[in-house]
């Protein structure tokens, strides 16, 4: 591939290496520019322009990272469409992400152009995460380079997601005179929220005293039908032949190890009694806060075996005492903090299609359309709106009067949409988590659409792009999560969010909220099938 400046003459064929305004056409990065197009830059004056040049063999990006991940190896991994040289995966069942980190190490080393990236290995996933993505960094990648990395992802398995599998898990908690039973009960309840998200179940529970004979009889019972037996006991490991390894060897089973080299989670025992997996909780087992417990539990429930080299390999990456990473399970008796959705209400275009007239201003049912859609955002779930401003401000402001609702004004408004969303997301917050973006032009959009949207946007943990769908054909409103306000602050022309939810990587959420995703009133003909009136 060649890449640089060229005669726009000779530029047929090639790759645009950055957006390019041509009078009223504008060309987005990466487009394929053809004879139509070189008459147009042309005749609006340009004389060079920045390319890149396929040559014989080259692959295109999405190409190149189609053809690596169509041959890729794994198990229970979805792979979605490329779209700006990326193609990512998504996990189709919730379990433990698994990796083989040299065959990655391998493909990442062929060439900078190739880049393979992928969560921890033993990463908890949930259905539909992101575990894995392939992106080609130049517009186009040579045709070897390109084999050479097919030919090792088809050697063998890249990555699995290893799907959780419901368990019934019997529970014992030893007793002494200094444990509350209020601990006990609140222990069982974070127990049962912690074997939710593997779909497993909390079926049996034992109290004992703190005895090796008691606990050896319990765990002997609980193993012959239980999948798994948790023992929480009253007193920490003190020692590798305490009260809990001696119990399981005395109902006849093995303990596999006593102690992991991660905190917290240090004093976890883990054996089995048959085939029954049995696991020594730590005492921080009883808070919801993530720990060695956690990283054991998943992998059993997944169906992976857990050895004592395992255990003992878990210390890098294993001092978690200051960086929880995992807010779940959640103590119900916490309110958790919900993630902040604030709207940005699009209303400075020009209405050039309208010939003439303000689209925001046609009536609806009386009331011009601009105060309709930010009523109807103020009925939201937002936690506030702004309004971004541009052509004829005055007239949006007027009509806007009464409204709570602050005005950020874009001076830039001539030069596309890119400037109003900029200015929109820069008004919003610091604790703002998404954006939720509404165009001022789309009468049929409710309140309760907008409900729905931030619903599904707080279940994916403000991480995901949420993004209004009708017949499952994108449209709008959608919402931005903060990861991607850098990347808006550098648009630029008549550019908006879809660019960004193409190239920036992140997860995309679709909710179907019928035709009012769809619906926008650009012409006048348009206006009048939606019911609104123009005015002067």
């Amino acid at each position: 591939m060649k890449f640089g400046a060229i005669a726009v003459g000779q530029a047929e064929g090639a790759v645009l290496a950055h957006s390019t305004s041509a009078g009223d056409h504008r060309y987005r990065k990466a487009h394929v520019l053809a004879a139509e197009d070189i008459a147009i830059l042309a005749a609006a004056g340009l004389k060079e322009i920045v390319v890149a040049v396929l040559e014989p063999g080259d692959l295109g990006e999405d190409q190149a990272a189609e053809a690596i991940a169509a041959i890729m190896h794994h198990r229970h991994v979805e792979v979605k469409p490329a779209a700006t040289g990326r193609v990512n995966l998504h996990a189709l069942e919730a379990g433990v992400f698994t990796v083989d980190a040299g065959l990655i190490d391998a493909i990442n080393a062929i060439d900078p152009s190739i880049t393979v990236a992928t969560l921890a290995q033993h990463a908890t996933v949930e259905k539909g995460q992101m575990v894995a993505t392939v992106k080609i960094i130049p517009f186009a990648v040579a045709g070897h380079l390109v084999r050479q990395a097919t030919e090792l992802c088809a050697a063998r398995e890249i990555f699995a997601v290893n799907p959780f599998v419901p368990k019934r898990v019997g529970v014992i908690q030893t007793m002494l005179p200094s444990v509350k039973p209020s601990v006990l009960d609140k222990t069982t309840r974070l127990t049962e929220q912690r074997l939710a998200r593997s779909g497993s179940r909390l079926t049996a529970e034992r109290r004992t005293a703190h005895e090796t004979s008691e606990v050896a009889e319990a765990a002997k019972l609980l193993a012959r039908d239980h999948d798994m037996v948790v023992i929480f006991g009253a007193s920490a490991l003190s020692d590798f032949d305490d009260v809990i390894p001696a119990a399981v060897r005395a109902a006849g089973g093995t303990v596999v190890r006593s102690g992991m080299p991660v905190d917290p989670g240090n004093l976890l025992v883990l054996g089995h009694i048959g085939t029954t997996a049995v696991i020594g909780a730590p005492g921080c087992a009883r808070s919801p806060k993530e720990n060695g417990f956690d990283w054991v539990l998943d992998r059993l429930m997944s169906g992976l075996k857990v050895t004592a080299a395992d255990i003992g390999g878990m210390g890098v990456g294993g001092l978690l005492m200051e960086i929880p990473t995992r807010p779940q399970p959640r103590d119900l008796s916490a309110v958790p903090p919900v993630p902040k959705v604030h709207a940005v209400l699009l209303a400075a275009g020009r209405s050039s299609r309208m010939g003439g007239p303000n689209k925001l201003m046609a009536l609806f049912q009386g009331k011009p359309l601009v105060r309709r859609t930010a009523e109807r955002v103020l009925a939201s779930k937002a936690e506030s709106t702004v309004v971004v401003t541009g052509h004829q401000a005055p007239r949006i402001r007027e009509v806007l009067a009464g409204l709570d609702i602050p005005v950020a004004h874009n001076a830039d408004f001539a030069t596309g949409l890119a400037s109003s969303l900029k200015t929109g997301v820069a008004a919003l917050p610091e604790d703002a988590a998404g954006a939720l973006i509404v165009l001022g032009d789309m009468p049929e959009v409710l309140a309760a659409d907008l409900d729905r949207l931030i619903d599904a946007f707080e279940r994916a943990d403000a991480r995901a792009v949420v993004r209004a769908t009708h017949d499952g054909k994108r449209g709008n409103p959608v919402i931005l999560p903060r990861a991607l306000f850098p990347a808006v602050a550098h648009l630029e022309g008549d550019t908006g969010a879809r660019h960004i939810v193409e190239s920036e990587g992140v997860d995309v959420i679709d909710v179907e909220i019928g035709k009012g995703a769809a619906v926008d009133v650009d012409t006048p003909d348009a206006l009048e099938t939606a019911g609104g009136v123009l005015q002067g």
